[in-house]
């Protein structure tokens, strides 16, 4: 079914027609911010009728804690080991050969850990709702309300990891020499000037910002591949290895999809930038971009 890693809003109210279609996707709800609402709170106050809530701390992040209790290397969202990310999949319904669809109500920057993960983990067929929570709103999609059920069926699905690129602290100066190496956060994090939530502001020496929010339209959608492409023309990606990180490894999952849609293949760091600065002998670098990119 999946022609892209995205689904519009009135695409899936078509899919999922009154919920007795057993070929219709899987639906996960990844509500979650840092700092912001509690995403059960807010799925029991209305979600997509049949969808299932996944908690990104739990079973899309395994635990970030290091030596004195800050990140590890890993960095505050560590990648989940398999076993884990298998079970929390199989207690939210998701089946091998059965398309799925992740969502939440920030523009997908949360649920697009969740796309990222299950594509690294093997299934071929997951896409985000373009829009998330507030376009399904818009195109009159059925409201549930309640909390996700307890005794629901669980589904079948295998994790066999190793499906999208990645690369580690140790990969990421050579990436940032001879490729392009995109930094997902606000400017004034990458610049140095705010760090609300790690204990070092700045950057990775050699990266270039392209916030993942730029690739957003007003109303929270993605914005059109080759607008997406331009702006990572701009950023220098052409021709060369490109790969992404964030603050922990969640918004840069959504930065690796809107590459995707305008064509470009990128690798995500995982541990971002809260693992890099788990070792402080790793360079730190202030300020824009090289070249004002």
């Amino acid at each position: 079914m999946s022609s892209g890693p995205l689904v519009g809003a009135a695409d899936l109210v078509a899919e999922l027609g009154d919920g007795t279609d057993s070929s219709a996707p899987t639906v996960l709800d990844v509500r979650w911010r840092l700092g912001g609402p509690a995403g059960p709170e807010e799925f029991a106050r209305g979600h997509v009728p049949g969808a299932r809530y996944v908690d990104l701390e739990s079973a899309l992040a395994g635990s970030g804690h290091g030596a004195g209790g800050g990140a590890g290397a890993g960095g505050r969202h560590p990648l989940p080991d398999p076993e884990t990310f298998q079970a929390a999949m199989r207690a939210a319904g998701v089946e091998d050969h059965r398309p799925v669809v992740v969502y939440d109500d920030w523009s997908g920057l949360a649920a697009a850990r969740a796309w990222w993960l299950l594509r690294h983990h093997g299934h071929d067929d997951v896409r985000l709702l373009d829009g998330g929570w507030p376009a399904w709103q818009r195109a009159g999609g059925a409201v549930e309300t309640g909390a996700d059920p307890d005794a629901a069926p669980a589904g079948g699905f295998t994790a066999r990891p190793g499906r999208m690129p990645v690369v580690d602290a140790e990969g990421v100066p050579a990436v940032a020499e001879g490729g392009r190496l995109l930094d997902a956060r606000a400017p004034e994090r990458f610049r140095g000037e705010t760090e609300p939530v790690d204990p070092v502001p700045g950057h990775i020496p050699g990266a270039v910002n392209l916030p993942a929010t730029a690739t957003l339209a007003e109303d929270g959608t993605l914005r059109p591949a080759q607008e997406i492409r331009r702006l990572a023309e701009q950023a220098g990606t052409s021709g060369k290895e490109v790969a992404a990180y964030c603050g922990s490894g969640v918004t840069a999952a959504h930065l690796v999809l809107a590459l995707e849609v305008a064509g470009i293949r990128a690798a995500l760091y995982p541990g971002s930038w809260s693992g890099w600065i788990s070792d402080p002998t790793r360079p730190v670098a202030r300020g824009d971009s090289p070249g004002g990119a």
